[in-house]
């Protein structure tokens, strides 16, 4: 009996220790275009037999390709490694606007194609349904090549270990298990989690001149307001999954508005976007000279984007309103994590340096001096697809998927 545990324990261990030098291999060969065995040997401090041996088997599932010579530094000229970025491809859905966007992306995360389609007045089981037809259309036209899985970044509460939206006012889903729903209906692994959260890992993985170990905070606007948390290069979302939930916390202490949260002054109620839409709507009519549209519902956010970039000095307020608020909260986030990456994505960087610059000194003024001064605050690189790159980036790097298909 004791033997016998013994010999599964090495067995396991063996196992185990396979497993992670192969992902050790990958990481490696993912993060260079081109390599050779030599340098993988080097980076990654394995034995160069070790690294030929897993390479052989990496190839061998066609995920690795040999793609020409190197320059020789004494010896023979190495051969180079590329990925096969189409070797095998995901399927990302960003869930946060008032249209569903689903794409399938390589493991380089390129996007192949997209499809979107509006949810503008469906909810709860309605826009469930459009989630399906999306993720249907995908998967018949990945049918050429083996799909790793289903990657969501959803709005709302979400318990990424369970796979479950625990609240998400917008789309009345409450307690909504959807990875077991995905997972049932298309048998393929699949992973949840906050729109934020996913975008920080996009901007983070696909941004340029980030480096492995930097920390940053991500704060996605929108039709509400998120924030996504890098820590040393990993995604921190707390011991309930719910880091980041900046749209929030109250800075309106007397006389604030109703937030859907329940509570009274949140952020996402003077700073998001459609807060910003709401107050210009109600503002107009004690602003004639304003060229904003004087019919409340012809006012959007193109619209507004238009008067502030002409210096209406209505839009300019409201929007220099939001970015005191934002400010606020930045100076919060310093104090207590000290990190000094703030990036900014959403619909709300169409104001572009004014409203950064508005944000900065908002910050600096609620502040301590040193921390602040050493931040820096800026515009995400990653665009409209950082949310389904982050979803996808979770499957990419589960390396364990990869061998799903031979």
């Amino acid at each position: 009996m004791c033997l016998c545990l013994e010999f599964l324990m090495e067995k396991a261990t063996r196992q185990h220790t396979k497993e992670h030098n192969r992902a050790l291999v990958l990481r490696t060969i993912f993060a260079h275009e081109q390599i050779s065995r030599a340098e993988i040997a080097r980076v990654t401090k394995l034995t160069r037999t070790t690294v030929s041996s897993i390479v052989s088997d990496i190839i061998t599932e066609g995920l690795v390709e040999e793609v020409g010579v190197g320059t020789s530094y004494g010896g023979k000229n190495p051969i180079l490694l590329s990925l096969v970025e189409d070797s095998r491809w995901m399927i990302g859905l960003d869930l946060s606007h008032n249209e569903f966007r689903g794409a399938i992306v390589n493991l380089r995360g390129v996007i192949c194609d997209v499809i979107a389609m509006s949810i503008e007045g469906y909810d709860g089981d309605d826009a469930l349904e459009i989630l399906y037809q999306i993720v249907d259309r995908l998967i018949k036209k990945a049918a050429t090549h083996p799909l790793l899985g289903i990657g969501v970044g959803t709005p709302g509460l979400v318990n990424t270990q369970e796979g479950v939206i625990i609240n998400a006012v917008n789309l009345n889903w409450k307690d909504l298990p959807l990875t077991h729903l995905l997972q049932e209906r298309y048998n393929l692994p699949v992973y949840v989690l906050n729109d934020s959260q996913a975008a920080a890992i996009g901007e983070k993985t696909f941004g340029k001149g980030y480096s492995p170990e930097e920390s940053m905070v991500l704060i996605n606007i929108r039709h509400g307001i998120g924030s996504g948390i890098i820590i040393h290069g990993s995604l921190f979302q707390g011991d309930g999954g719910c880091a980041g939930e900046i749209g929030h916390i109250v800075v309106v202490k007397e006389g604030g508005e109703l937030c859907r949260c329940g509570n009274h002054g949140c952020l996402e109620t003077v700073a998001s976007a459609q807060a910003l839409i709401k107050k210009a709507r109600a503002g107009i009519k004690d602003f004639p000279e304003s060229i904003l549209p004087h019919e409340p519902k012809q006012i959007n956010l193109a619209a507004i984007q238009k008067a502030f970039n002409a210096n209406d000095p209505f839009a300019q307020r409201l929007v220099f309103d939001t970015a005191h608020y934002i400010g606020m909260v930045i100076s919060d986030v310093v104090s207590i994590l000290n990190i000094q990456k703030i990036v900014f994505v959403g619909d709300m960087t169409c104001f572009g340096e004014p409203w950064l610059n508005a944000i900065r000194n908002s910050a600096q003024k609620y502040s301590l001096q040193k921390p602040i001064l050493n931040t820096k605050i800026e515009i995400g690189q990653s665009g409209e697809n950082s949310i389904i790159l982050g979803a996808t980036v979770i499957l990419a790097t589960d390396y364990s998927l990869l061998f799903t298909h031979s």
